[in-house]
């Protein structure tokens, strides 16, 4: 297999980094490259900008959207815009249930959803982590009983992230629980509009409320906001995990923290000499840049296999591991080359106060809040020691 990049591919990056120098926002760029907070009218802007572009559905049939873009079309897009700092598109609508809709949904759930997906009408989050059902998710506890065209939710989702922007979450619910628990979960759409929803946000280590709880008291649902059958939901939830997980290896943000990184240590005088020339710092910078070259390769051999029709399967596990190690250990570099200015840092300033006093250099603002918030990274998604235990069971035969 040829994993070089082909000159259809390589122009295809040109035409990219064209499109982000004319397009991105510098005061959007300059927010993501200082660690700043991005705000939902932030997030809004650029999914605008990209859907104008016609490239927001980078993975979507071009009847529904999108840009019908090959895997490595996509590798390509995410590498060059977290070098220019653009801002994340959030998965959750776009690369999560979409993918889901377009396989198990009806024609009337597409053409209800997709669009509103592209306008920025609606905000999706996603109901799957419970208390005592996270990497479990078999385990869930959130019933929803059929009464005549609807059914009756009542439950509690945790971690969810960005909840507290979301008017429409997808579920996993429990339709009966008289069977084996993977067989009796279904997939159900929520408007978070709906009376008895209630939505608590989480305040995270890093000061932010990223993440939330979401409560269901007696939630009526329509009945043809199911997706697929009753009691099929398993399968259409591992196959929603297999798009996250791949995604949560994040190869282009890795890339992008590591040439930051590089400046900053280089820039950065311990001992009177660059800390890019210590020998235990060079040899962690070495190592972690040995660790992404190699999950690079990895991945671009999972999005060619993507690319000529082939699933991704623990693969998948294997990247989702890999990289969020990778961007815990970058933002553990980052955090130590700051020393003592990464300590203080003020919330008004990482809210995008303009004339807020970094209380240090640019890069050392958000380095302890990017260190916290990654510890996450090894637990969403599915926790890393059930990948490993994914990864056992489907390759190693164990």
């Amino acid at each position: 297999m040829d994993l070089n990049y082909t000159p259809q591919q390589e122009a295809f990056r040109a035409e990219v980094r064209a499109f982000l120098a004319e397009n991105l926002p510098v005061a959007l760029s300059e927010k993501v490259r200082l660690g700043k907070r991005i705000s939902k009218a932030d997030t809004e802007t650029w999914n605008a900008i990209m859907n104008a572009q016609g490239w927001l559905a980078a993975n979507w049939p071009k009847q529904y959207g999108g840009a019908e873009w090959d895997a490595v079309q996509r590798q390509i897009f995410e590498e060059e815009a977290c070098l220019a700092h653009a801002p994340r598109l959030v998965p959750f609508g776009l690369s999560m249930l979409a993918p889901v809709l377009l396989q198990f949904g009806s024609e009337a759930q597409r053409q209800r959803f997709l669009p509103r997906i592209l306008s920025g009408e609606d905000w999706w989050c996603q109901g799957y982590s419970e208390p005592g059902a996270g990497s479990d998710l078999a385990a869930v506890k959130t019933r929803a009983e059929l009464e005549d065209d609807h059914y009756v939710v009542n439950g509690q989702k945790t971690w969810t992230t960005l909840g507290q922007h979301a008017n429409w979450i997808f579920c996993l619910v429990r339709t009966n629980p008289d069977v084996k628990k993977q067989a009796g979960i279904s997939f159900l759409l929520i408007d978070m509009t709906t009376p008895g929803v209630t939505v608590r946000p989480i305040t995270l280590i890093d000061g932010e409320a990223e993440v939330n709880e979401v409560f269901f008291d007696n939630v009526r649902v329509p009945v043809e906001n199911l997706v697929g059958e009753q009691d099929m939901g398993w399968p259409y939830a591992k196959y929603l995990l297999t798009h996250e997980r791949t995604n949560i290896a994040g190869v282009g943000f890795s890339n992008a923290a590591l040439a930051t990184l590089k400046k900053v240590a280089a820039a950065t005088m311990t001992g009177g000499r660059p800390l890019d020339q210590n020998p235990h710092f060079a040899g962690r910078m070495a190592q972690v840049e040995i660790d992404l070259m190699a999950m690079r390769t990895t991945n671009l051999r999972v999005v060619s296999a993507a690319a000529a029709g082939q699933a991704p399967g623990a693969e998948s596990s294997m990247l989702k591991v890999k990289g969020t190690l990778i961007r815990q250990e970058l933002t553990s570099l980052l955090r130590r080359a700051a020393g003592p200015d990464a300590m203080p840092f003020l919330p008004e300033y990482l809210d995008g106060g303009d004339n807020q006093d970094p209380m240090g250099p640019e890069h050392t603002a958000a380095a302890a809040p990017a260190y916290f918030n990654m510890r996450k990274l090894s637990i969403f998604g599915g926790s890393n020691e059930v990948q490993r235990s994914i990864i056992a069971k489907t390759i190693l035969e164990l």
